[in-house]
């Protein structure tokens, strides 16, 4: 049985269905998503969004939708849906929708009468392909059924509209026909295992709205061009394959490459598969290199996002060769960044102050969960050249001052993980020394110290050991407060009070400056001020600017992005505190504690986490529809878990 299924009575009604969204990647950085009803509610929806490098960095829709239509002794059933302005839908086809799964693949059982239909939908690996197969499970009379292709040709970014300069010719290939509305863009091939009549019939489809924007305040509605449509007869116990890719294919292998498809995939039947499925999807191969997206449907591959999500992402599945690939791309942006030279890979944000100590933090959790003498062989001296580049005051965005601590300056420039800006300035302007950067520079140093050791190299050793002691000292001394917890950031004699997550690092990784103490009282005001079921507030209900919902246009939601809203992959880090701390006696806890995460599977984009959480009841989710941070961070909790239930 399937973990993620839905019945009739919530796919017919839209108030319940029409949030829940679907999304598929091929791993190369293309992908398929709409809502498990079909019908797209995001400019950035679609069958088939590609990146088309000759035209920019962005993803592109292609084909947005495939409307399929039954027909028996003449009447016509519609099984598309489409939203237009005004409320209106049309032409209604969840009405026949009896089933959703996602166990393999998207699946979806129809009926119609005496008809019952089942469409799987596959996203064929590292090819800019969506594969749709149709199976008629029942029929007791002549069956006809009819593809209707939806087009955009158009970046996720902007809309298309009726105009005269589409090219509306189109060209026959194997049992179809290809198109290429504009120039520049790649030729699109829509194919079927079936001879077929296409018939041509081109139009615009005027008004399609996107509610998603409408809630975010961009405007919400395009047109979409629709060449005509193919058409088949299909008998009972029959399956055929419609594709929709950037090349030719020989259309007698697309039955077997269904099958292949659904075959290897891990069966989305509980919670850690699900997740692990979910993973897999941020991980992408691009020519010779491997990155790690940081988020879908418009984030891309950013330098601390990467090195958060990486473990989580590959480790806890023992997928070592997947996080040494992605290393090896990263290992290529950090040393041509320290030598100061453009990075030759696509990684955005490798100048940001922490990305190379999230590095190292990345690096300690290869030789924690793998192996530390392969660790050292892999990445002992990269992390011993960072630590004394950084030592050595050669990193642009950060000084090492007498006391020890990094200082970065942020009254200009958003420089930590929490980057919201209004009219060119950050929202949140943590300057001056903050308080998760010198938790990770103490965490660094002192496993730099280890692994320098294991290297023979004691020079090394000593240096980050003496760098580390007076880190240590003037840590306390600077973040401490009289009240607890950690200041989250420290200024020319100013300590900023407010009660922010970022402390919890300091109770949470291998090597921390605070003692036993000190550390639970940071969980334990973590606990009191800023842990939801979805994750730890950006700021404390009890603190002043405290704004929990994201919602409304662009400028309102950035006002609330690190105010208060929730977010999952620091309750990673607050329940691996837990389990530190505490023992064996937390472990139910942070159990109960991952329900939060497993409840959010059936919502939102089902399968996945998103981005973030309103800081308040509901906790509705908000923002990208799929997070790597916040995936990785649940996989490794749940493997932390793992070990502990092992005693």
């Amino acid at each position: 049985m399937s973990y993620l299924r839905f019945d009739k009575t919530l796919m017919t009604n839209l108030e319940e269905s029409l949030p829940k969204e679907i999304l598929r990647s091929n791993r190369s950085g293309a992908y398929s998503c709409s809502t498990i009803v079909d019908c797209n509610t995001r400019k950035y929806h679609g069958l088939l969004v590609v990146p088309v490098p000759e035209l920019d960095d962005e993803n592109h829709v292609l084909l947005s939708s495939l409307d399929a239509t039954v027909i028996q002794h003449g009447a016509e059933f519609n099984l598309g849906l489409h939203k237009y302005s005004g409320d209106n839908f049309a032409p209604r086809g969840h009405k026949y929708i009896r089933e959703f799964d996602s166990l393999q693949v998207p699946t979806t059982i129809y009926r119609v009468g005496g008809v019952l239909l089942k469409r799987e939908q596959m996203f064929q690996h590292f090819e800019n392909r969506i594969i749709i197969r149709y199976t008629l499970l029942d029929g007791h009379s002549e069956t006809t059924l009819r593809l209707q292709p939806f087009l955009a040709f158009r970046s996720v970014r902007e809309y298309t509209h009726e105009n005269y300069a589409a090219n509306r010719e189109y060209h026959v290939c194997e049992n179809g026909i290809t198109c290429q509305l504009y120039a520049g863009y790649p030729t699109l091939y829509m194919q079927i295992n079936k001879e077929n009549e296409f018939v041509y019939r081109p139009d615009w489809y005027r008004g399609v709205e996107y509610p998603k924007e409408q809630e975010r305040g961009y405007a919400s509605n395009e047109d979409l061009y629709v060449p005509g449509y193919f058409e088949f007869k299909i008998k009972k116990g029959e399956s055929v394959v419609f594709s929709a890719g950037l090349s030719e294919i020989e259309t007698a292998k697309l039955a077997e490459i269904a099958d292949f498809e659904v075959k290897i995939r891990t069966p989305r039947d509980n919670f850690y598969n699900t997740l692990v499925n979910s993973a897999h999807q941020f991980i992408v191969h691009r020519t010779t290199e491997d990155y790690v997206l940081a988020g879908y449907p418009w984030f891309k591959c950013r330098a601390r996002d990467m090195f958060v999500s990486l473990p989580g992402l590959t480790l806890t599945n023992h997928e070592t060769d997947k996080y040494e690939a992605v290393m090896k791309t990263a290992q290529k942006g950090i040393k041509a960044f320290m030598k100061g030279k453009p990075l030759a890979v696509n990684i955005q944000e490798m100048e940001m102050p922490d990305a190379l100590l999230w590095a190292a933090w990345c690096i300690q959790q290869y030789g924690l969960m793998v192996s530390m003498d392969k660790c050292i062989k892999s990445y002992g001296k990269l992390l011993r050249d960072v630590m004394q580049w950084i030592l050595a005051g050669k990193h642009p965005n950060i000084e090492v001052k007498e006391n020890g601590l990094l200082y970065v300056e942020g009254k200009q420039k958003a420089m930590t993980w929490m980057n919201s800006t209004a009219n060119g300035r950050p929202i949140v302007p943590r300057t001056g020394y903050v308080v998760e950067i010198n938790t990770l520079w103490y965490n660094a140093l002192m496993f730099a110290v280890d692994v320098c050791k294991k290297m023979n190299e004691e020079e090394c050793a000593k240096e980050f050991q003496e760098a580390a002691d007076k880190v240590k000292e003037s840590f306390v001394e600077v973040f401490w407060n009289e009240h607890g917890y950690l200041c989250d950031y420290a200024v020319d004699g100013y300590r900023d009070y407010l009660v922010r997550p970022n402390m919890i690092f300091a109770a949470a990784l291998e090597y921390s400056p605070l003692d036993k103490k000190q550390r639970k009282s940071v969980l334990d005001f973590c606990t009191r001020e800023l842990l939801t079921p979805k994750g730890l507030r950006s700021l404390s209900p009890k603190s002043s600017g405290y704004n929990p919902m994201y919602v409304g246009p662009q400028v309102q939601r950035d006002y609330a992005y690190h105010q208060g809203t929730a977010w999952p992959w620091l309750a990673g880090f607050y329940m691996e505190a837990c389990l530190k701390i505490h023992g064996q006696s937390k472990v139910s806890y942070v159990d109960r504690l991952l329900v939060g995460y497993e409840e959010e599977l059936f919502y939102h984009c089902i399968g996945t986490i998103p981005e973030l959480f309103d800081g308040n009841p509901p906790f509705h989710g908000r923002g990208a529809i799929s997070f790597a941070m916040n995936v990785a961070e649940i996989m490794r909790v749940v493997k932390l878990l793992d070990q502990y239930n092992e005693y």
